[in-house]
């Protein structure tokens, strides 16, 4: 092999002219501009311009009017992105919310006692017997619970007491009712007139006390989810268009793009996720894995996924897109 066929291979050239943006990225000389450092993720490369996609499909949504559907899982709640979560609603951003059990225990106690900044790096065992629950960084004291439990009895005597068997929606409803915090998602759901569908509803201390509740009190109570799953599908097929934007995955996302496909899909979608696809599972599949479901419309540039941990983007999204 001669020296110049050596070097085709190592530098093989191209005589293609490609026409894409130049990658670049802020520059920070002059006054800075936060606006324009978010506009500038567009060319950045990598998960920045993921989030620039994500932001021009949010202004999107709402410039087509869509039925937009917020999910996300209880960590969010969990961490500072529930006063994020808050304002959205508060200001007319979300149409639906669809969410799991652990939000709507958090958002409560959150009225009443916050959590506390821990560390990763814990005695786990110590933890346990000075009674404090750790979700990453973040610690909870067990004393949470003990005031929720007196707090959701109060509430089950109130809420049961002319129908014994209700949804998931009505308990998020009236239990967002009783709050009186402004940061409180639950509050700002019930006073917007934005429906709150938990279908895992039993899978946190809501569960633990329903059982309890039922076990000592009243036997006949009960929950009922399908009548939630009725009215999601039905509102989703009287939408022109829908737009869905998912914090993390598990069951809210699938429920929102599961009643999608009753209406031939999503038409504008938005997911931040940490999963891995090479697991099959639901929460690490990309939106493109649902438009072969048919969850999801197949359009140009009508979907992006974000491939970050949440409390990282989800505030710039917000930034960029809704204010």
């Amino acid at each position: 092999m001669t020296d110049d066929e050596s070097h085709d291979h190592v530098v093989p050239g191209s005589d293609e002219a490609l026409s894409t943006d130049d990658v670049r990225g802020y520059d920070f000389r002059g006054e800075f501009d936060f606006g324009e450092l978010l506009e500038s993720y567009a060319t950045t490369g990598f998960q920045a311009t993921q989030l620039a996609e994500a932001i021009d499909i949010a202004e999107r949504m709402q410039e087509e009017d869509a039925t937009i559907y917020l999910t996300c899982t209880s960590n969010i709640i969990s961490s500072g992105l529930r006063e994020v979560v808050a304002a959205l609603i508060r200001k007319g951003y979300v149409d639906v919310l669809i969410t799991t059990s652990g939000s709507l225990t958090e958002d409560v106690i959150k009225t009443e006692k916050p959590f506390k900044m821990g560390e990763w790096d814990a005695d786990e065992a110590e933890l346990r017997e000075r009674g404090i629950n750790r979700l990453g960084n973040i610690f909870v004291p067990s004393d949470r619970y003990v005031w929720l439990e007196e707090y959701l009895y109060d509430f089950f005597d109130d809420f049961f007491a002319e129908e014994k068997v209700r949804t998931p929606t009505a308990f998020a409803r009236e239990l967002g009712e009783t709050l009186d915090d402004e940061d409180s998602v639950l509050k700002q759901a019930a006073d917007n007139d934005v429906p709150v569908y938990c279908p895992a509803l039993t899978d946190a201390e809501v569960g633990n006390f329903l059982y309890y509740y039922r076990q000592g009190y009243d036997s006949e109570v009960g929950i009922e989810i399908l009548d939630d799953y009725d009215s999601l599908i039905e509102d989703g097929l009287l939408s022109d268009t829908t737009g869905l934007i998912a914090v993390g995955g598990g069951v809210p996302k699938h429920h929102a793009i599961m009643t999608n496909l009753f209406r031939g899909g999503a038409d504008y979608v938005v997911y931040i996720s940490t999963g891995m696809e090479g697991d099959g599972s639901l929460s690490g599949a990309p939106p493109n894995e649902a438009v072969s479901w048919g969850k999801i419309k197949e359009a140009e540039t009508n979907y992006t996924q974000i491939e970050a941990e949440a409390t990282l983007v989800f505030p710039l999204l917000v930034a960029a897109a809704f204010n």
